[in-house]
């Protein structure tokens, strides 16, 4: 078991922290880094008006400036050779490197990348409380304790009211009672709520705001990590207006390395007419105004904050949703359209695994994905919804249930139409993903000119592969691409897209990777001149 000893520098002296020095019991069993260091309450100023603070630990951060380890500051970590086994086990059954996480602190230190400008901003001194909900299945130990214990760490005591990590019928024995008494003896602010057969993650979280108590819900992943002064930013704005939602900037947390890392410094969220997540430009007047939250039209889905009151009148999340899909959709559409607003917080950043492959398996036969998007279509989009089904019509053979009660949301809300969301809210959505899509340019297959019989081929090929192989060209689906209006080459009927993530490299790998049609290095030219 590794120690630490833990020094604070003031005024040019080195001063033990405690009597003698603060020991740090990392991985197994780390008492939570936070309790043992003394806190001064900042000074309040008034602001235009209003009572305002400074909420960063300053103390906290000059004790991580010191902590050492692997992983420690978000750097790449790697393991020896000699873990290999032990490695590929628990990937098999985790998607990401889940023994490296073992052989990284839970209270490990994070860099500040956020905008500079964030390090000067104060926030309203007097701030709702606030419920972390975390819903689980199969997590693993360590990054399911490093989402509770960063939540805590970073966050002001008396803002943070509890935390609720709802087990959505795992099977993993330490997940049971392992796990209530390793919170009970090392963070009691946490508990879990255990559901009696597997609800999905909708019903997850539903069920977890159910049983929090602060006044607004915070709805994060299990394998997170939330940043320096992450809470504020999120309370600020519910604290002015609670028919306000919030969501923090997601940073990329690498599967294999653990190296936390910026996914982008800001776009904003929306949608595909097939329902596909994707992300519009900062408009140019929050890009002036950078750190300050910006509207977005579409949450993410797994990170964000909202007042219980207004959760709950919005009727939260669709009950009749099922597992997963659909339900950011939902909660935006109802969020806009009802009288509220959402918004992405720059200072608020919160880091986020993306496994490499899901490892488990759909818990539900048939297609409660196709299912779940009829229910919001039916219910929120109006005429737009003809374009959903246009691109997809076998969702019009599935049932959606009973759209009652949410249908009665909308009315007892007196909730806007869906034009008046896309005119206002996405008014530039359809620049970027048209209601008709334009007609490729070409399609077929991608010859070798070295070996003419050769042909590029995307069998088994998905996000995050590199496209090195050839085969043997021939007319089934693997060989056939698509050149389209938007100057990005995909597999046919494929929503990734060949990718150069260095540009500057002279061999740099084609990737696939989510289709943006923003051009730049997803942009491809046919150049017939070129093939004489």
């Amino acid at each position: 078991m590794r120690l630490r000893r833990l020094w604070v520098r003031h005024q040019g002296k080195l001063l033990a922290l405690g009597i003698l020095a603060l020991l740090v019991i990392l991985a197994s069993s780390p008492t939570p880094l936070r309790d043992l260091v003394k806190r001064e309450e900042e000074g309040v100023v008034v602001v235009r008006g209003e009572r305002k603070k400074d909420y960063h630990d300053h103390d906290y951060l000059r004790v991580e400036s010191r902590q050492k380890g692997p992983g420690e500051m978000g750097i790449a970590a790697s393991l020896p050779a000699s873990l290999d086994r032990e490695k590929d086990d628990l990937y098999k059954v985790n998607g990401f490197n889940a023994r490296l996480s073992d052989e990284i602190a839970l209270n490990r230190s994070l860099k500040d990348i956020r905008h500079p400008k964030c390090k000067e901003k104060l926030y309203l001194a007097n701030l709702p409380t606030a419920a972390v909900v975390v819903p689980f299945h199969n997590e693993h130990w360590t990054t399911l304790l490093r989402t509770a214990v960063s939540a805590y760490n970073r966050s002001p005591k008396h803002l943070l009211k509890e935390i609720i990590l709802v087990d959505d019928a795992s099977t993993k024995d330490f997940l049971g009672r392992k796990l209530d008494e390793y919170l009970a003896t090392h963070l009691p602010i946490a508990r879990v709520v255990r559901l009696p057969e597997r609800w999905g993650l909708i019903r997850a979280r539903l069920e977890g705001a159910k049983h929090a108590t602060a006044d607004v819900l915070i709805f994060l992943d299990s394998h997170t990590e939330c940043t320096t002064n992450w809470l504020p930013p999120l309370l600020d704005p519910i604290a002015q207006d609670y028919k306000t939602a919030v969501c923090p900037f997601i940073d990329v947390i690498d599967f294999e390395t653990f190296e936390y890392r910026a996914q982008d410094e800001g776009r904003r969220g929306a949608f595909d007419w097939e329902f596909y997540y994707k992300r519009l430009p900062v408009l140019p007047e929050d890009e002036k105004n950078m750190p300050e939250p910006f509207k977005s039209p579409v949450m993410a889905g797994g990170l964000f904050a909202i007042s219980s009151k207004f959760f709950w009148e919005l009727g939260g999340y669709d009950p009749g949703l099922d597992i997963w899909g659909g339900e950011q959709y939902e909660l935006s559409f109802k969020i806009w359209q009802c009288h509220g607003i959402m918004l992405d917080a720059p200072c608020s950043r919160i880091g986020h695994i993306y496994r490499k492959f899901a490892p488990f398996p759909n818990p539900r036969k048939g297609n409660f994905i196709a299912r779940n998007y009829r229910r919001v279509a039916e219910v929120w989009m109006d005429e737009y919804k003809q374009y959903l089904y246009m691109r997809q019509p076998g969702w019009l053979k599935v049932g959606t249930g009973d759209l009652s009660d949410q249908l009665a949301v909308r009315e007892r809300n007196k909730c806007k139409s869906f034009k008046w969301f896309m005119e206002n809210i996405a008014f530039d959505l359809t620049k970027h993903y048209p209601l008709v899509e334009p007609p490729d340019y070409c399609n077929g297959t991608i010859q070798s000119m070295a070996e003419p019989k050769l042909c590029v081929d995307s069998k088994l090929k998905g996000q995050f592969d590199r496209l090195d192989s050839l085969g043997q060209c021939g007319q089934s689906s693997q060989f056939m691409f698509q050149l389209t209006a938007y100057k990005d080459l995909r597999p046919l009927k494929s929503h990734n897209c060949f990718d150069v993530p260095d540009l500057k490299g002279e061999r740099a790998p084609v990737l696939l990777f989510g289709c943006h049609k923003g051009l730049g290095n997803q942009m491809w030219k046919y150049d017939v001149l070129s093939l004489k």
